[in-house]
This record gives C-alpha cells, structure tokens and sequence, in this order.
C-alpha cells in the first residue's frame, strides 16, 4: 500500500505522523511524507527560497522518524504551487493508494479555508483520501477503533468494504455498518396516492436492508467486530451519516467515493465530500484507481 501523507507544516505533520503510527499498516506499506508551500514572494532572491525549502526538508527529515520505524520505504518530498493542485499531481506521479491530510480545527473559518484544499484532494484525487482528525476522547478510554461505514449497496460502496476487510486494524476494533434509505420528500403529497407513497418507502427501507447486509457479508473474514444499523434519523444523507457516527462515538466514518446515483467529483455537494468536510472524526473516502470515475 502506498501512502502519501500530505502536511503544510512541521506542527500539523508532527500530529499526523503520530496518528499514522497509532495504527497498524499492511506490512509491504510504502510511505511519502510531502509538504506543498507556495513560492515565497521573493522571486528576485532565489537563494532565499531555497535555503527555506533545506530548511522544511530538514525539520521534515525530522519528523519522518517515526515514519521510517514503521515502514522499510519511506520518502520526504518538497513540492512548490498551490497545494489544492499539487497534492493531487504528485499522488498520481507517485501512484498513491491512499492521500492522508490532517484536519484539527472545525470552525467556519477553517472550513471556508479547508475549500481549496481538502475538497479539491476528495473531489479530484484518483486515489483512496482519508481526512484525520483527533479522535474522540470518552469518559473512559477504550480499546480499538470505531469504524462506522455508510453504504449504498453500489458497486464502489462494496469495494470500500472490501478495502476495509483487507486491512489490519488495532486489537478490539468494532465496525458498524449502516444504510441511509432513499427516501423521496415530494413538494406536492398528492402526486402519488398515499399508499404508491409507502409502497416507494418499503422499497427504500428493503434496499437499506440488503446494502446493510452485503456489507456485514464483506467484512465477515475481516477482525473486526460487525453490527449494522437503519438509521431512524431522517434528513440530507451526509447529515444522517455525521448524526450516527457522533451518536456512536465513532473514530472514523468511511464511505465509497460514488453512489448508484451517480455523483460526479467535479459536481459540488457530494455525500462523501459532503460527510469529509463537516465530520467531526476522521473521514476515508475510498476510491479504487482501477475504476472509472
């Protein structure tokens, strides 16, 4: 597995690399540690900039240590341009399965800022992208992670699964799979008879169901602890999704990066762009590079 762990400075990549080595890894796991700046203004004093950029490289030298102890490849890159662009390129030169961006603030502010970065990674990147955030911290400490996965029964929420299922997760870990059904909200009632209008929800409720269980199926050699759930909350999916990961307590959401109905990356307002920008835990939108997009 190739992951690349994309930071914009020595604090934040300090705190990624220490949630990065808190869990376990596929054992063949190669890393790459990148910092994206933008070129500094002096475009007259060459030299300044790259007595900078040795600098950077020598504090990320530092803090790529513990990176080194986990994986037997383990590589630090400087990139300069617009981070919301260059993320994305590099991914793909490296050929990426996994881009991991640290997220700790959740103010409006960050969010506004949070536009030009972490949403043009989830939306454009042609590889798997997991937001961390800190994780939760209960009353009492716990053992393992809380996975909760949101699925739509469609061919990219089942390789999410799949993913999941093959990876090694901290001892004790629980998954909880969940479906939100597609219930449709008519301005006018009386377009369909009363009863045409619950036969329409059955119909969502029975598909839930059946995505709930392909998932639970797909996760059954992994070591995780599965339950499932069909969430009684009703509103946006991506709010119904956050809803049930803070009920949960859950340390991250993941979700596949396409549903049945089609969402397209370029299209703003996606359920997972959605659910990755406004969770308060970690989010991983799994994209398989294989597929189309």
């Amino acid at each position: 597995m190739r992951i690349l762990v994309a930071v914009d400075g020595v604090k934040t990549a300090t705190a990624l690399v220490r949630a990065i080595t808190e869990r376990p890894w596929p054992s063949d796991s190669s890393l790459c540690l990148v910092n994206v700046f933008k070129p500094l203004p002096f475009t007259a004093a060459p030299i300044i900039q790259e007595r900078w950029k040795e600098r950077v490289l020598r504090n990320l030298e530092a803090v790529a240590v513990p990176l080194r102890n986990l994986a037997r490849e383990t590589a630090v890159e400087i990139c300069v341009g617009s981070p919301a662009r260059e993320i994305n390129k590099f991914a793909e030169l490296w050929r990426a399965d996994l881009i991991v961006l640290s997220c700790n603030e959740l103010n409006d502010l960050m969010r506004l800022f949070l536009g030009s970065t972490v949403r043009s990674v989830v939306r454009h990147a042609l590889c798997s992208v997991e937001i961390v955030r800190p994780r939760p911290k209960p009353g009492n400490l716990r053992e393992g992670m809380r996975i909760l996965i949101a699925t739509d029964g469609s061919e990219r929420s089942l390789a999410a699964f799949h993913s999941v299922a093959q990876r090694p997760w901290p001892p004790n870990s629980m998954a909880k799979v969940i479906s939100v059904p597609e219930l449709i909200l008519l301005k006018d009632p009386s377009y369909f008879e009363t009863h045409g209008a619950k036969d329409l929800g059955a119909a969502a409720m029975e598909d839930a169901r059946i995505s709930v269980a392909a998932g639970v199926g797909a996760l059954s050699e992994s070591s995780l602890k599965v339950s499932s759930a069909i969430p009684n909350f009703q509103d946006q999916p991506y709010k119904v999704i956050i809803h049930e990961a803070d009920e949960w307590q859950a340390d991250m959401i993941v979700v596949g990066s396409h549903g049945r109905t089609g969402f397209d990356r370029a299209v703003m307002g996606s359920v997972s762009e959605a659910v990755a920008l406004n969770a308060s835990c970690s989010v991983e939108v799994i994209r398989q590079a294989s597929m189309t997009a």
